[in-house]
């Protein structure tokens, strides 16, 4: 297993420097740099341009650029932000975890809800309820999740209006009394808050995953070792939990390496439309202003999350398949 473990981290290597050269390059093919803003104003002199990029390493070549971010993340510095001139990891790291909060809490709920009702839609295949099921998932299915964002705000901003009262938060992470409210207060407060995007999350990640389960299910119930497990006298909740749902949840499970990098993805355009402070906002400001190291180091700790979370998965899978070994 450590042989394993060892080869598929440096399988890494490869992969991190051309993944992380090719967004470098694609950066830099931009026109200009972030140093243009402030050639452009006349308040600006020649000696400051060239103080700041001395310090931003923007007076070395390209090559010399990339290999000295690339040396600096091994040593596990990930650079000073050119925007806000501060250790990008200082500036990136509560981002990580605001966003970490809202992923994987959708993602608890989403697994939660979803499992529940694509074992109902196809144990009860073809029923009232898993044809009422079927039409919402189907509708629900085609909604771009920001679009399903502005619904939600406009139907939380009708409400306030007609009845007078806040049923949820439309924006922001936190109330304006945040920081005078008690430790678990300010727990309820963040969460009340993250409901509304989680919302927008999962309508229509509920609808995608309760179809795909729904299909492992249906497939494994089909199965000859179901039917034998039936003609055996096991119970039909033995048979359908214990045999079907295990194989069913094989696929699912090897999805679970991609939820590690999914903190540093966020909960994309969510974010903006909820104003919430995650790395998403963060991440397109970087683009914007052509931050090079922000961009790099982001794109660098999601790859060795991936890895990482990947190899999580393999052991679970281990774990609920015994025919699968690791040597």
């Amino acid at each position: 297993m450590l042989g394993y473990i060892l080869r598929r981290f440096m399988n890494l290597i490869p992969v991190f420097i051309g993944a992380t050269m090719l967004i470098f390059v694609v950066i830099q093919a931009a026109p200009g740099d972030f140093l243009d803003a402030r050639k452009l104003d006349p308040r600006t002199t020649p000696a400051t341009i060239e103080r700041l990029e001395r310090q931003f390493g923007l007076d070395k070549s390209l090559p010399e650029q990339y290999g000295l971010w690339l040396l600096n993340f091994v040593r596990g510095d990930l650079g000073v932000s050119f925007d806000s001139n501060v250790p990008v990891w200082d500036l990136i790291a509560p981002k990580i975890g605001n966003s970490a909060l809202l992923v994987f809490g959708e993602l608890i709920l989403l697994y939660l809800i979803a499992v529940p009702i694509g074992i109902y839609g196809a144990v009860r295949q073809y029923s009232l309820g898993d044809k009422v099921i079927s039409l919402v998932s189907y509708f629900f299915i085609g909604f771009p999740s920001f679009f399903l964002a502005l619904l939600i705000i406009y139907a939380l901003v009708t409400y306030k209006l007609q009845t007078g009262s806040l049923l949820l938060p439309v924006g922001g992470m936190t109330s304006e009394n945040h920081d005078s409210l008690s430790f678990v207060g300010k727990i309820i407060d963040v969460m009340w808050h993250a409901l509304a995007p989680m919302l927008a999350l999962l309508i229509g990640d509920i609808a995608g995953l309760s179809r795909s389960f729904r299909a492992q299910m249906l497939e494994f119930l089909n199965q000859d070792f179901v039917r034998t497990a039936r003609a055996k006298g096991l119970a039909e909740r033995s048979v359908i939990y214990k045999h079907t749902l295990r194989n069913a949840l094989t696929p699912f499970i090897a999805g679970i390496g991609g939820l590690l990098p999914a903190i540093l993805s966020g909960a994309g355009f969510i974010e903006v439309v909820f104003n919430w402070p995650g790395l998403t906002p963060v991440f397109l400001d970087a683009l914007n202003s052509q931050d090079v190291y922000v961009n790099l180091s982001v794109a660098a700790v999601s790859l060795v999350l991936l890895v990482i979370g990947n190899l999580v998965s393999d052991f679970l899978l281990a774990a609920v398949d015994p025919r699968i070994r690791y040597y």
